[in-house]
Formats: structure tokens, C-alpha cells, sequence
């Protein structure tokens, strides 16, 4: 069975993080791995492409896919436009779409970068961890 993912670049620092990422899945690919890939705007790139922060062709592709792959969304260009069409707000529609409650964000530190941290050696060293950062409550 091959898994299907849905790429959401995004704007901004998003569509960089994003190509990285999907650099990472075509070499599992190359390897063996069954996955296929589809990109769709969200964000300020949904705005630019279908006028809404989150298309519909967007939402359909999520829906339709194993695993939504997202890249960061906002920026300068879009704080002028009015809240209902702020690139967050293709944020808050696919979570509320998909049911979505929680973001994983890793953090790992290499072995190089130690000395680059305000950290203590010590203290930094061999960090690998997962921040679930849950999304189901308020301030």
C-alpha cells in the first residue's frame, strides 16, 4: 500500500522547510518506500493562489491523504489583510476540519552545534527529545 502525503509549504520560511523535507521522503522512496507526494497551498500561499488561506482543493487533498505535511505560514505581506483571510486562519480551518489537536515538534541538537547553544555544554549535550504541544485549549 502506498502511503499518500499532502505537502502544505505555506509562506514565508515554509516552502524552503518544506522541499528539505521532501528531499528526505524522495530518498526513502528511492530506497523502498511506497509514498507519493501532492503540494497545495495554505496560508498567505492560499491567499495568493485561490484568494482563501485555506482552498478548497487544499482541504480535499488533506482529506484524501495518509499524513499533512505543513510548513510555516505568515508573514509582513499579509498583516494588512482582514482576520478572515490571514494566512493562521488556513491553520485553524484544517485542524478544525481534520480534527487535528496536537503539533509534534522535535528538537535535536548535533554534536557540532553544541558550543553554538547559551547553554552549559553539560546541560545541552546529546539533546533528542519530542514536544507535543497540544492545541485543544485556550490562553
Amino acid at each position: 500500500m502506498t502511503m499518500k502525503i499532502a505537502l502544505l509549504p505555506g509562506d514565508g520560511i515554509g516552502p524552503e522547510i518544506v522541499r528539505e523535507a521532501k528531499r528526505v521522503i524522495d530518498a526513502l522512496a528511492r530506497g523502498g518506500l511506497a509514498v507519493e507526494t501532492a503540494e497545495a497551498p495554505i496560508g498567505g500561499a492560499g491567499v495568493d493562489a485561490a484568494g482563501h488561506p485555506l482552498p478548497d482543493a487544499t482541504l480535499a487533498l488533506a482529506r484524501a491523504s495518509d499524513a499533512v505535511l505543513m510548513g510555516a505560514v505568515g508573514g509582513p505581506k499579509y498583516d494588512t489583510l482582514p482576520r478572515a483571510l490571514r494566512p493562521e486562519q488556513g491553520i485553524l480551518g484544517i485542524r478544525k476540519a481534520l480534527a487535528l489537536f496536537a503539533n509534534l515538534r522535535p528538537a535535536t541538537l548535533y554534536p557540532e552545534l553544541v558550543a553554538s547553544s547559551t547553554l552549559k555544554p553539560e546541560v545541552v549535550a546529546g539533546l533528542d527529545l519530542m514536544i507535543i504541544r497540544a492545541l485543544t485549549g485556550d490562553i
